[in-house]
């Protein structure tokens, strides 16, 4: 059937008139529009009445509609307040009509439709607050306020929350807005005064917008989402709602706030107001607990609204029914609560907007973008014809054949098929948002044939001491002690969880993101049942898990100079120094975690998370040294020279750190060491560079609300403990030519710049290879290291399962390899590079060099391993079964004995070599 049988079907009311043909000759109609007024005449008493009221400006209006709803909106501001009810209605009206008009004949989509309505809503509570402001500033009832300050309504400011703050306005919507006064434009004896006439000028916007006149009516205006509403005034001071939001702030607010916009009144205010609320809003980790709320709150409004049961589309509301609008809105915004604190990029307002932000951050999928985008779309059309029909506001579909067929006429569609698209579109609506905020259940728990006792004291523990913390672990608790009972010792993995659990100072947020993501329990159990010291920095950091659903956890690893920049630009956003601290530790963390994570799951092996953990070590002191100079500058200035360096020695010069690795740093300045800085607290040069020094080691070393960082060695410097904890450049090289020990310059070879001016970096490079290449040669070194090495000895003799010291283990082939180094003149710092280079140099034999490879793998592989397990030295029995597989696993044999004699065979041959190297005697 054709549009025009269809429209022929619905009775008219009237016949054409003057209106219709000044629409027909308007130059932005479409061919035809004037025959879908015709028709739609049956179908909207309301527009049919609209015609005929402006039929004189349809006329003569603007040639596009978007001039013509500019211009009425421009006059507001112009309008005396005497006059501005009346002008406002006659805006409301010529504004619904052309945007009906613009929308039925295909004009304009619906994201122009919203945003011509919330334009209108905007420009009218503007218009009105100023025009009421500027009386009582003239009244003098607001102090300290001139006649031009009524521009920005003196400090009040209107948020538009709901579809107005999103530019999503139906036709028919009321308007949502928060009143608010900046109470730092007053004195505070004034604020209470201030505030009952911000009260008085909000009563009467809302009374010039809502009240129905013989003009109609401008927007239902709902103040209702303002703090406690019940008991708080109409207009409230900021800095009370601050307190409010920061106090007892609930879920449902925050999901109000992503599409808050200030509206009218004080715009600059209303931003700044929304900028500390950010942390309220957007939760710094993942938010799952969010989804439970959200559902909950789904739940209350279909019990208020009568909306429970099977889809029956008479009388089904659009919005809040089953598949309505307000499901794709729950869906879109809880999942932003839950990743917008990480990612900026979904702290979008629109709906539409939201779900191609969550799509673009890979937490939805392309394919439900589309499907609920399409169908958002369509269920916001369906709502604005059903709005047109009576200027209604009604979300209900309608109640029998006729209003159907109404509704069918007025959408172009055959009604059989409209039925079809509706039933269908609400449906997998439903399907899609409901499988989110409820899935499935998860099974039943195992029989608990093994652990009642462990697991009954698990309610007194700190994370379940909350009623919603025990009612969400209730729900996961099957599915983790599933996991456990399938665990290789499952008597062990439950001991580790149980220890686990026990040091979390809460749980509500961590239970919730198990619930949301069941995949995460296997890996809390693969933790506990294998890496005890892994589980138990993850209990005390439990906020690192957000990375393992983040997205780019098990991407490729980036690289020491994409993480610097990465973390660079985080710490840039900080707001302040100690939140740029609490950042990066969050950021750090997370990271961290990852290394040990792939580690344990095989996805890297000892050697790769090694490079990883250094690599990432660097990347915070480089990324954080700008900062802490920055802050240290703030105070005292800057001095002149070239500043100084940051190099890093030992294992994170060499590239290779553990889990638990300190970093040992030294600091090079170069500066004249006569002058002083120009800051308001003026230093020398030496104390200038050991406060900036120091003020380093505090940003890594310190505990924060987020922990630390990284311990901090800096004894390799010259004249270690005694020396200076920054030192000149001139002394530096003065100290490595005349005064340091063979040992020291073994350091050296270990050496590497990691933050500074590039300059001093590549002259500290150049100076370390000089020198290398010198000291090497001299006569003595070799028995200086033979000598250190015996100390070494006598200090820690090692032996056993003790994959550092000992004769033959990791610090003592590192001692060779070092000297190798020296002695070759070798600028490279890494173990296997140094090798390399002795062996080009003739200084190593190749057999001698594969033996020292071979002890290096074994043995980093057992300390890394230890660390990562245990955090202590490697100790068999102390293992699980799941900890003594990933040993063996990682040095490839099949048993422990397999592994000791291994041990024995490796480290007695390594042990001959380094002799051999060190020519000392048998």
């Amino acid at each position: 059937m054709s549009l025009e049988q269809r429209l022929t079907r619905v009775p008219r009311p009237f016949q054409p008139d003057r209106g219709d043909d000044a629409l027909a000759q308007a130059p932005w109609a479409r061919g035809g529009l004037r025959d879908l007024l015709h028709g739609t005449a049956g179908c909207s008493p309301y527009l049919s009445g609209l015609v005929r009221a402006e039929a004189d400006w349809l006329e003569h209006a603007c040639e596009t509609p978007e001039d013509a709803l500019a211009a009425e909106r421009a006059v507001l501001f112009d309008t005396p307040l005497p006059d501005l009810p009346d002008r406002l209605r006659q805006a409301k009206r010529r504004t619904a009509l052309m945007t009906a008009l613009a929308d039925l004949g295909g004009v304009w989509p619906l994201e122009v439709v919203t945003a011509a309505l919330t334009d209108l809503a905007g420009d009218a509570v503007d218009a009105s607050l100023r025009a009421l402001t500027a009386v009582q500033i003239g009244r003098g009832r607001l102090p300290g306020l001139a006649p031009e300050d009524a521009r920005t309504a003196g400090g009040m400011v209107a948020l538009a929350m709901g579809k107005m703050g999103a530019g999503e306005l139906n036709y028919s919507s009321d308007i949502d807005l928060i009143c608010l006064f900046d109470d730092d434009r007053f004195a505070p004896d004034e604020v209470a005064e201030v505030r009952s006439v911000f009260v008085r000028i909000t009563r009467a916007m809302c009374a010039m917008l809502s009240d129905v006149t013989a003009g109609g009516y401008v927007f239902r205006t709902d103040l209702r989402l303002r703090p406690d509403a019940s008991v708080t005034p109409v207009c409230l001071s900021m800095t009370a709602a601050e307190r409010y939001y920061e106090s007892v702030g609930r879920t449902w607010e925050r999901a109000a706030y992503i599409k808050a916009a200030p509206c009218a009144g004080d715009r600059a205010a209303g931003r700044r107001f929304l900028d500390t609320l950010r942390p309220f809003v957007w939760r710094k980790h993942l938010d799952f607990a969010a989804i439970q709320d959200a559902h909950d709150m789904r739940l209350r409004i279909r019990d208020h609204k009568g909306l429970h049961g099977p889809l029956k589309l008479a009388g089904h509301n659009m919005k809040l029914g089953r598949g309505g609008i307000r499901e794709i809105e729950f869906f879109t915004q809880t999942r932003q609560l839950i990743a917008g604190g990480r990612d900026p990029a979904l702290r979008v307002r629109g709906t539409k907007e939201g779900l191609a932000a969550l799509a673009t951050a890979g937490w939805i999928p392309d394919a439900a973008r589309d499907t609920l985008s399409d169908h958002y779309t369509f269920h916001r059309t369906v709502e604005h014809r059903l709005q047109m029909i009576n200027d209604a506001q009604t979300h209900a579909l309608p109640g029998d054949a006729e209003g159907f067929a109404r509704l069918a006429a007025f959408m172009d569609r055959d009604e059989a098929e409209l039925r079809r698209d509706l039933t269908d579109r609400l449906e997998e609506v439903h399907a899609l948002t409901e499988d989110f905020f409820a899935p499935d259940a998860p099974d039943p728990a195992p029989p608990q044939e093994w652990g009642a006792e462990t697991t009954a004291r698990w309610l007194d523990y700190p994370a379940l001491r909350s009623t919603r913390a025990t009612e969400i672990f209730r729900r996961v608790r099957p599915v983790i002690l599933t996991h456990l009972s399938d665990a290789a010792r499952p008597e062990e993995a439950l001991a580790q969880f149980d220890r686990f659990l026990a040091g979390l100072p809460a749980g509500v947020q961590l239970f919730s993101l198990f619930e949301a993501n069941p995949q995460l329990t296997r890996l809390i159990v693969d933790i506990c049942a294998t890496a005890p010291a892994l589980a138990q920095y993850l209990s005390r950091n439990a906020g690192v898990l957000d990375a393992v659903i983040g997205g780019d956890f098990f991407a490729p690893w980036p690289g020491v100079e994409a993480l610097t920049e990465q973390l660079a630009q985080e710490l840039a956003r900080a707001p302040d120094y100690e939140a740029a601290l609490s950042l990066a530790r969050v950021w750090m963390k997370e990271r961290h975690f990852r290394i040990g994570v792939h580690h344990l799951r095989g996805l890297a092996d000892a050697t790769t998370s090694g490079t990883h953990y250094a690599d990432l070590a660097q990347a915070v002191v480089a990324a954080l040294w700008p900062v802490v100079l920055e802050e240290f500058r703030a105070k005292h200035g800057d001095i002149p020279g070239r500043g100084a360096a940051v190099v890093g020695m030992g294992s994170l010069g060499a590239g290779r750190l553990n889990a638990l690795s300190d970093l040992d740093l030294i600091v090079i300045y170069d500066a004249d060491t006569e002058a002083s800085s120009d800051g308001r607290r003026s230093l020398g040069a030496r104390p200038y560079f050991a406060r900036l020094t120091q003020a380093l080691v505090t940003a890594l070393s310190a505990p924060t609300a987020e922990g630390r960082l990284y311990e901090v060695d800096m004894r390799l410097r010259p004249s270690g403990r005694q020396g200076p904890v920054a030192t000149s450049w001139d002394a530096f090289r003065g100290y490595q030519r005349e005064e340091a020990w063979t040992w020291e310059h073994l350091a050296l070879t270990r050496a590497r710049g990691i933050a500074g001016p590039p300059d001093l970096l590549a002259d500290f490079e150049a100076f370390r290879a000089d020198l290398i290449a010198d000291k090497g040669q001299g006569a003595g070194v070799l028995e200086d290291v033979a000598q250190m090495r015996r100390r070494l000895a006598e200090a820690k003799p090692g032996g056993g399962w003790d994959a550092k010291d000992g004769p033959g283990r990791l610090m003592d082939s590192d001692l060779a390899i070092q000297t190798l180094a020296l002695r070759a003149g070798c600028t490279a710092t890494d173990g296997g590079g140094q090798i390399a280079a002795a062996r080009a140099a003739g200084v190593v034999t190749p057999a001698q060099s594969e033996a020292l490879l071979s002890a290096q793998d074994l043995f980093w592989s057992l300390q890394a391993a230890a660390r990562l397990l245990t955090g202590a030295k490697l100790d068999p029995d102390a293992l699980g079964e799941g900890g003594r597989r990933f040993v063996l696993r990682e040095v490839g044999c099949d048993s422990l004995d397999a592994l000791a004699q291994r041990i024995e065979e490796v480290s007695t041959a390594t042990d001959r070599v380094v002799s051999a190297v060190l020519e000392e005697t048998a």
